[in-house]
């Protein structure tokens, strides 16, 4: 018996490659899917299955163009409905890959059909469950999230029915496989690990321990972040479904010319989207431009950040054309353009007018801060990571609000700002909203909060009444 964890980074996700005697199947696929193609390919195996835990919300799974490519079924658990043909699943019911077996668990809680997958070895032991978003390490999956008619409390009522009578039961060897690693936003604070134990979920998370079920409840929905704006897109998209990517690639990777982008750009509501690094960006860009690096979290901010139903131009590094659109279709855009053939440069050699931001370090800012009378510092963290330490006076304005026009209402014209964030990612994407906007007295402070806390000389607060 084969598994593989297929991780992908910037979204904190985890699909499954699990083979038996030459018959494999697939859980939880991502959009592109040639990595689990190949990888049947090379181990000369057979894709029989793929098996969803449920419909995610914060990507666009591949389950579709995973079925054309190799005509396996799309299994989901009880209670799904969707707009093309799938095997529906009963909860017990066993499915044989190879010598092997794989049984159903509905386990709902994180949304209404939410299963986890048990993998029997060829002797009928328990060997791992591939949890979904249900049970993750140290954390479980979030009930808030819409599904039906049900509320966030009915929601977190099935999940503690589900993790007491199914995932709770099962031996403490079981290897426990996620949906998500940390950084996800599809639960509260996961832990660091991609993979665990029962037992040692049994041992560490808080959802697993001894207590009533209003007291998980009470637990499980305290503190909850906002869910990124995009969720409910997504997981519309993978209940009705999409155009194959191979469709939406045929369009986006078309090369526009200077020309061709300059009369692009007279429609304001169209969207120019940078792609390169941070770093890279604020030495020069074409006015406008949008700047998500592919560096970061690119396809979260992308999907919190830009408008669904407005077509985007890229400006990428070369060679990163394809890169950046998978990424984007990754959480469901698909109208996308083509790209900048030749990239900044090829601008700038035309003779066009080329943006900057300027860029300042930490000490800098603490130079300037006791002299300038107008100087702003405009944080653009959550407010919890505010709350937990910034520059007294300074403005927090988190970046996910940055598209709403009036975020900006209280910033006078004569003001200097300074934007940071935590590190400077997320401020270089602030700062090329806010010029969109027209404000452009502004400057990026690098390496952000973790820069500046370092400085002597720059005074840092705390909100207690938020952290507590």
């Amino acid at each position: 018996m084969f598994i593989k964890q297929l991780y992908t980074g910037c979204l904190s996700e985890a699909a499954y490659y699990i083979e038996s005697d030459g018959v494999a199947a697939i859980v939880d696929p991502l959009r592109d899917i040639d990595s689990y193609v190949q990888l049947a390919r090379e181990r000369n195996a057979e894709i029989k299955y793929i098996f969803e835990t449920h419909f995610h919300a914060d990507f666009v799974s591949g389950h579709l163009d995973l079925q054309k490519a190799t005509g396996a079924p799309i299994v989901y658990g009880p209670k799904t409905e969707t707009n093309f043909p799938i095997h529906l699943a009963k909860d017990g019911e066993s499915f044989p890959l190879g010598k092997a077996s794989i049984e159903v668990l509905h386990t709902p809680g994180h949304t209404i059909e939410s299963t986890c997958y048990l993998l029997h070895d060829e002797t009928g032991k328990a060997q791992a469950v591939f949890t979904g978003d249900t049970l993750f390490v140290g954390e479980v999956g979030r009930p808030d999230l819409s599904s039906g008619n049900l509320d966030k409390y009915d929601l977190a009522s099935m999940l503690f029915d589900s993790l007491s009578q199914k995932i709770a039961t099962l031996p403490d060897d079981v290897i426990v496989y996620p949906a998500h690693g940390p950084g996800s936003n599809c639960g509260k604070n996961l832990g660091p690990g991609t993979s665990s134990t029962i037992g040692e979920e049994k041992q560490n998370n808080y959802a697993l321990q001894p207590q009533t079920k209003d007291e998980f409840i009470k637990a499980v929905l305290a503190d909850l972040p906002a869910a990124p704006s995009y969720f409910p897109i997504n997981a519309k998209i993978n209940k009705e479904g999409y155009d194959s990517l191979e469709k939406i690639l045929e369009t986006a990777l078309t090369p526009l010319s200077v020309a061709d982008l300059k009369k692009w750009l007279t429609n304001e509501d169209n969207i120019l989207l940078d792609t390169r690094s941070a770093g890279e960006f604020t030495k020069g860009f074409v006015p406008g431009s949008i700047s998500i690096g592919l560096e970061g979290r690119f396809a979260e901010w992308a999907g919190s950040l830009l408008p669904f139903d407005k077509p985007i131009v890229l400006v990428t590094d070369e060679g990163q054309e394809k890169e950046s659109v998978v990424r984007l279709a990754r959480v469901g855009f698909s109208q996308i353009h083509g790209y900048l053939a030749g990239g900044v440069e090829a601008w700038r050699n035309a003779g066009e007018e080329v943006d900057l931001i300027i860029d300042v370090e930490a000490d800098e800012l603490a130079m300037d801060l006791p002299y300038d009378d107008h100087l702003v510092p405009v944080d653009v963290r959550r407010e919890t990571e505010f709350a937990d330490g910034h520059i007294r006076g300074a403005v927090n304005i988190p970046l996910n609000e940055l598209t709403d026009p009036g975020s900006m209402a209280n910033i006078e014209e004569n003001q200097n700002l300074y934007v940071y964030c935590g590190s400077g990612y997320r401020s270089v994407i602030a700062a090329s909203l806010m010029k969109r906007q027209g404000i452009h007295n502004l400057r990026n402070v690098l390496g952000g909060f973790n820069a500046i806390r370092l400085q002597q000389g720059i005074e840092i607060v705390k909100d207690s009444s938020v952290l507590n």
